[in-house]
């Protein structure tokens, strides 16, 4: 040992020395990062691993404030994960944990992944003309302002067409007013032309491509459905939407295996895509930033999105307060499932506020 460790101390003693008025370099290598330490489900089984919030030391005298909230607000079903396990999984009325219930635009997160996958087995690039896929003619605008939307003005919400006609995707009412990339607004036209999108780069049905490379791969169940002639709507158990949510807090790998590798695309996805609205990534929600907007308004206004909810979380958002709710630094997904809770809301509501508070006061 006597000489091992003297070289090493001559070596110090001689960075020392030179170091004078500069900082010392780190000599030591960096840590290998360690694997994953989230539990996960099996498929095809119920099996869940549980754990108490008392063994987590969680506040258990503010659960049952939790609980009525929920249950006031005609919430169906709850579940949070910590470390991938379940602490909390509440059901209300007749929903039980084999009911399938609408995500709305919550399920924008999954055609975002999904588009991920198809740009990663380079059937696509975000970057690409959207007419590309779509035809010529697949917008009301002429052929110069149609040829400057690309499939990330789709996933981003800057597409500059006019979202009045809310739902529909016909050329007839996807019409102008503004060049893409200089208008954000919550647009579901759009959004859902990506699904034929990464159908025609496919070459197969939207709902194959999906099935098979993202909800058989994580043992999720569900189906998408057209609810309104247009818009295509995804139905699941609330523990299908919790898998999703793991496998984003993990990075887009499920119990070891890749099902996203293209960390670029995850992380712009989870990430400001563009300035118009900070507060919004690739169909995904994001808190912690200094502005936001919201549906059908073209104001922005000061400040987080969700004030009580981490800085870090980032979240689908879907109408009558369909939520999943993802935070990295506590390794928490939380999933809220029912009617709406008063506002009739696109996706953000006053209730993401009042549900963090509840929230808060249980987990810390």
């Amino acid at each position: 040992m006597k000489h091992f460790f003297s070289p090493f101390l001559l070596s110090l003693f001689l960075v020392l020395g030179c170091s004078s008025e500069n900082e010392i370099t780190e000599i030591l290598p960096e840590p290998e990062p360690e694997e994953s330490q989230l539990y996960f489900p099996p498929s095809g089984t119920s099996d869940w691993e549980t754990v108490s919030p008392s063994d987590l030391d969680w506040n258990t005298d503010a659960e049952q404030a939790l609980y009525d909230l929920l249950e006031e607000k005609s919430s169906k079903a709850f579940i949070i994960l910590k470390d991938g396990k379940i602490a909390v999984e509440w059901y209300f009325d007749d929903h039980n944990q084999n009911t399938s219930w609408y995500w709305a635009s919550a399920g924008k997160t999954l055609t975002a992944f999904t588009v991920g996958l198809a740009q990663e087995e380079e059937l696509l690039s975000i970057e690409d003309t959207s007419s590309d896929y779509l035809g010529e003619g697949w917008t009301n605008l002429t052929l110069d302002k149609e040829n400057l939307i690309t499939i990330w003005h789709q996933l981003t919400m800057t597409t500059g067409m006019d979202d009045t006609e809310f739902d529909c995707v016909t050329p007839d009412c996807l019409t102008y007013l503004a060049d893409a990339g200089n208008r954000w607004a919550y647009h579901n036209g759009p959004y859902t032309l990506l699904q034929s999108v990464v159908a025609k780069a496919a070459d197969m049905e939207w709902s194959d491509y999906f099935n098979n490379r993202l909800r058989d791969k994580i043992g999720m169940n569900g189906f998408w459905i057209t609810t309104s002639g247009t818009n295509n709507v995804y139905f699941s158990t609330a523990r299908s939407m919790a898998r999703f949510g793991l496998l984003n807090l993990n990075n887009g790998i499920w119990d070891g295996e890749t099902i996203l590798s293209d960390t670029n695309y995850l992380n712009a996805m989870k990430s400001s895509s563009q300035d118009l609205n900070k507060s919004y990534g690739y169909l995904w929600w994001l808190n912690g930033k200094e502005s936001y907007r919201g549906p059908g308004l073209q104001i922005e206004f000061p400040g987080m999105l969700i004030p009580n909810a981490p800085n870090d979380m980032y979240a689908g958002l879907g109408k009558n307060d369909q939520k999943l709710y993802i935070v990295p630094s506590q390794n928490l997904v939380v999933v809220r499932m029912g009617e709406d809770a008063g506002e009739n809301s696109l996706g953000l509501s006053s209730f993401d506020n009042q549900l963090w508070e509840k929230l808060n006061a249980f987990i810390d």
